[in-house]
């Protein structure tokens, strides 16, 4: 899947609730540009990619049958 099928399928469900789902997103994204970017650069978007799933935490906790 590339980042355009991602990106349908989040605007097709309505994912733009579903942070997860926009993380895999940028994750596509940043992918799809590794060989334009240098090894440096990679490695702190990858970071900063981690740092935000990280931070998503238990959100969905108590909320299961919502949001999965």
């Amino acid at each position: 899947m590339d980042s355009k099928d991602i990106a349908q399928y989040i605007e097709a469900t309505d994912g733009f609730a579903k942070p997860w789902l926009l993380v895999q997103l940028r994750l596509q994204k940043l992918k799809e540009r590794r060989s334009t970017i240098s090894p440096e650069e990679y490695a702190r978007e990858i970071e900063e990619l981690h740092i935000d799933l990280m931070n998503l935490g238990k959100w969905w906790e108590g909320r299961e049958k919502e949001v999965f």
